[in-house]
C-alpha cells in the first residue's frame, strides 16, 4: 500500500474515495481538527479509509471558505489532495472533484466518521462491481452503528445527478436524486444482526468523548475493526452510555417488524414475496412490515401497536375485513375433516356451479390459486382455443412469462400497464414479437394492431384508469368475434367489487374467458377461470396442473365468501363507501386549495396530487398517518368494516396532514417534512 491515500495495490478497482469535510459545524466547531492520540480527527479518518485495498486514491471536498485553511493545510500537509468547492451545493463539489481524478466508481465518506472501517469500504465497492449496481449503500436501512455509512457509486450516475438534480436537498446532500429518481438500480449492504442503534459518529462533544475514549483503549493501535470496537463495548458497555441519549436520523429505535424487515432483506431477494407490500413502497426504514393478528379493518404489528388500515387491505383480497367469522369458520371445519386427499374434494364442484350461476354465459370453470397463474392458464387455453400464438393486452395481468416477454423488443412497452423500468431478465428471448399492447379506450389502435398481426387472444381488463368510451368494450366484442380471437377479461381486482361476479356484467358485454381472484376468498388463496365450453375445453388439449389446486380450503373460503357477499351485498356497501370517501377526500382537498385526483373504481379509491412531488406527499401521508395509528397511503381498498364512523375519523386525521402539504406547494419544502427516505413507486428501486 502506498502513503498519504494511494493504495498501490495490484487489485485495485479505478476506485476515488471522496471525504466531505467542513470546519463550520453548529453543534461541534471545528471537530475535524480536535485531537485524539495526537492526531486530529480527519487524519484518523483518511488514514483508516486509505488502508482500504479497493480505494486507489482518498482525496478531501472541502468548501472555497476561509476557515477551513487550517484543514486544508494540515490535510494537504499529510499528503492528500483538497478540492474546495460550493459549500451548500455539495453535489457540485462531488462532481468537480471526481472529475479530477475519473474513476469507474466514486465513494463517499463524511468527516465525522474517524471510526470508519477499511474492510466495510471494500465490501461496499465489491457488491456494487459484482451485481453492476448504479447506488449502493449500507445505511439503507441502517444495520451497522452510526459512524461506518458508506455510500458508492458509478461516476455516470454522479454525473446524471448532478446534471437533473433540481432541489436544495438533492443539492446539499449529494445522492437523494440517485435513490429517489428512478433511473438508477440501487442496493443496500446489509449486516446479519442490527446494530443501527449504536452511536459512532462525531456531531456532539460527548460523541468525541467517546470516540477519543476508543481510541485510547485502542492505542497505539489505531487500524483496528468495528467488531473490536463491539466486543469492547460488550465488554464494558458503561463506557458507551456518554452519547446513547443521542438518536440516530434514521434507523435507531426500530420496532419488531422493522428490524425483522432489516433481516429479511439479507434473506430473501426484495425483502419478502410481494413486490406490492414491501416496506419501501410505504414508507422506507419506517414501515412496520409484519403483522402478528387482524381483524375487521385493524392491524397489529409485532409490538402489538394497532392501526386503522385504511391502505391496501390483504392488496384488495379482504372485502368482508380480516378475519370474517363465517368464513373462518367454514374454512376450520373443512380443515378438521381434512383439506387434502387422494380423492377430489367436493367443494370445487360446487364453487364451479356456482360462478356458472352467476355468469350464464359460461359453461366451465378451472381453479387455481394465484392471479398470476390464473392469467397464465387463461392465455394457455385461449391460445388453444384460437390455434394462435400472438395475444394482444392491455393493463396488468401477473408476472408470467407471456406478459413480460412484451419488454423483450423494448423495454418500455409495458411502463403504461405496470411500472416503469420493469425488465424481462430471465425471460427467454424467443417469445419477442409473441405479445403486443394496446392502450385502453383506443380502439382504433388496437383494430390497426389485429389487421397487421395474426392475433388470437385479446386480453384485457373491463375498467382500467378510466371508464369505456365511444361503446370501446362492445367494440372489443364484436372485432374479437369477426376475427375469431378469443377475449379474455382480467377481473382479477375489479370482480365481486361493484358487481356481484364479474364488472363486465355492469357493461353488459360478455368475454369468452374471464379470470377472478383476490376478493373471491376473502383472504384465502383461490382464483377461477369461467369460460364458454367450446374454449374451456381446450384445456383438454393441452397441460395444464397443479398439486394444490385440489386443496380444499380455497373453494371451502370461495363458498362462504360468496354465500356472506349475497346476503349482504357486499359489492354495493364498499362502492357506497368508496364514494362516500372521494367526496371526503375532494371536500378536504378543497378546503386547502388542492387539487385531488380520484380513481375511477370507488371500491379502489385512489387520490393524487397535481404536484412534481407526489411520491414525497405519499410518504409524507404514510409518515403522519402511521404516528396516528393508521396504515394510509394514498390508495385504499374498502371493505365491509370501512363505515362512516371510520371515514370521518379517517379524514379527520388527514385534515392537518393536507394543510402541511398546502405549505410546501410549488416549493420543494416537503423534503423537511420527510423523517427517512422517499417510498419508492417503481420496479427498479426494490433491486
Amino acid at each position: 500500500m502506498g502513503r498519504k491515500g494511494i493504495n498501490m495495490s495490484a487489485n485495485r478497482l479505478n476506485t476515488l474515495a471522496i471525504v466531505q469535510a467542513r470546519m463550520g459545524s453548529s453543534r461541534l466547531p471545528g471537530k475535524v481538527m480536535k485531537k485524539i492520540c495526537d492526531k486530529t480527527l480527519i487524519e484518523i479518518l483518511l488514514e483508516r479509509l486509505s488502508a482500504s485495498s479497493k480505494v486507489d486514491k482518498v482525496i478531501l471536498a472541502t468548501t472555497t471558505n476561509s476557515n477551513e485553511n487550517e484543514m486544508v493545510n494540515c490535510v494537504e500537509d499529510l499528503g492528500y489532495f483538497v478540492f474546495r468547492g460550493s459549500e451548500n451545493d455539495v453535489l457540485d463539489r462531488y462532481y468537480k472533484a471526481a472529475k479530477i481524478f475519473p474513476a469507474k466508481y466514486v465513494v463517499r465518506i463524511t468527516g465525522d466518521c474517524p471510526l470508519i472501517d477499511p474492510t466495510l469500504v471494500d465490501n461496499t465497492i465489491e457488491y456494487i462491481d459484482k451485481l453492476k449496481y448504479d447506488y449502493v449503500s449500507n445505511a439503507m436501512p441502517p444495520t451497522y452503528p452510526d459512524g461506518l455509512d458508506v455510500e458508492v457509486f458509478t461516476f455516470h450516475a454522479l454525473e446524471k445527478s448532478w446534471k437533473n438534480a433540481k432541489t436544495s436537498v438533492q443539492r446539499e446532500h449529494v445522492t437523494p436524486y440517485m435513490i429517489e429518481s428512478l433511473e438508477f438500480k440501487i442496493g443496500n449492504c446489509s449486516n446479519k444482526d442490527n446494530f443501527s442503534d449504536e452511536r459512532w459518529t462525531v456531531d456532539e462533544p460527548e460523541d468525541l468523548d467517546l470516540v477519543r475514549k476508543i481510541f485510547d483503549y485502542f492505542t497505539p493501535k489505531l487500524d483496528f475493526k468495528w467488531e473490536d470496537v463491539m466486543a469492547l463495548k460488550n465488554e464494558n458497555p458503561a463506557m458507551f452510555d456518554v452519547n446513547k441519549h443521542i438518536g440516530r436520523n434514521e434507523g435507531a429505535g426500530l420496532g419488531t417488524g422493522q428490524d425483522l424487515w432489516v433481516s429479511a432483506k439479507r434473506l430473501i431477494p426484495g425483502g419478502n414475496m410481494l413486490l406490492s407490500k414491501r416496506a419501501e413502497m410505504f414508507l422506507p426504514v419506517k414501515w412496520p412490515a409484519y403483522f402478528s393478528k387482524a381483524k375487521g379493518c385493524m392491524v397489529w404489528d409485532m409490538d402489538n401497536k394497532k392501526y386503522v388500515d385504511m391502505s391496501i387491505m390483504g392488496v384488495g383480497t379482504n372485502t368482508l375485513g380480516y378475519g370474517h367469522q363465517l368464513v373462518d369458520e367454514s374454512v376450520n371445519s373443512v380443515i378438521k375433516l381434512g383439506n387434502m386427499s387422494t380423492l377430489n374434494c367436493p367443494e370445487e364442484v360446487y364453487l364451479a356451479e356456482k360462478l356458472i350461476e352467476l355468469h350464464p354465459w359460461s359453461d366451465m370453470v378451472r381453479l387455481a390459486r394465484t392471479g398470476g397463474e390464473a392469467n397464465s392458464m387463461a392465455i394457455r387455453i385461449a391460445r388453444a382455443a384460437s390455434g394462435k400464438d400472438k395475444v394482444a393486452f392491455c393493463g396488468y395481468h401477473g408476472w408470467h412469462d407471456w406478459y413480460l416477454a412484451a419488454n423483450l423488443s423494448n423495454d418500455k412497452t409495458l411502463d403504461g400497464h405496470l411500472l416503469p423500468g420493469l425488465e424481462p431478465n430471465g425471460v427467454p428471448r424467443s417469445l419477442t414479437g409473441s405479445v403486443l399492447t394496446f392502450n385502453y379506450n383506443d380502439f382504433d389502435g388496437l383494430n390497426k394492431l389485429v389487421e397487421e398481426n395474426d392475433v388470437g387472444v385479446i386480453k384485457m381488463e373491463v375498467m382500467r384508469n378510466e371508464k369505456p368510451k365511444d361503446n370501446f368494450l362492445t367494440k372489443v366484442r364484436d372485432l374479437a368475434t369477426k376475427k375469431g380471437i378469443v377475449l379474455v377479461f382480467d377481473e382479477i381486482s375489479s370482480g365481486f367489487r361493484q358487481t356481484y361476479g364479474g364488472l363486465h356484467k355492469e357493461y353488459k358485454v360478455n368475454p369468452d374467458i374471464a379470470v377472478f381472484g383476490k376478493a373471491l376468498g376473502n383472504g384465502y388463496a383461490i382464483t377461477a377461470i369461467i369460460g364458454r365450453q367450446e374454449v374451456m375445453q381446450s384445456a383438454q388439449d393441452s397441460f395444464i396442473s397443479s398439486t394444490f389446486w385440489t386443496e380444499r380450503i380455497g373453494p371451502a373460503a370461495a363458498l362462504k365468501t360468496l354465500e356472506v357477499m349475497g346476503e349482504i351485498k357486499s359489492w354495493e356497501i364498499i362502492t357506497n363507501q368508496g364514494l362516500e370517501l372521494q367526496k371526503l377526500l375532494k371536500q378536504l382537498g378543497a378546503k386547502h386549495n388542492l387539487n385531488i385526483n380520484c380513481g375511477i373504481l370507488p371500491a379502489i379509491t385512489d387520490f393524487s396530487f397535481d404536484s412534481e412531488y407526489g411520491l414525497e406527499y405519499k410518504t409524507y401521508i404514510t409518515q403522519e398517518m402511521l404516528k396516528k395509528g393508521y396504515l394510509a397511503t394514498t390508495a385504499m381498498f374498502m371493505c365491509i368494516e370501512h363505515d362512516n364512523q371510520a371515514l370521518e375519523k379517517y379524514i379527520e386525521a388527514l385534515d392537518p396532514i393536507f394543510a402541511k402539504l398546502k405549505e410546501c406547494e410549488n416549493s420543494d419544502k416537503i423534503h423537511e417534512l420527510i423523517d427517512g427516505p422517499v417510498c419508492h413507486g417503481g420496479f427498479k428501486r426494490l433491486n
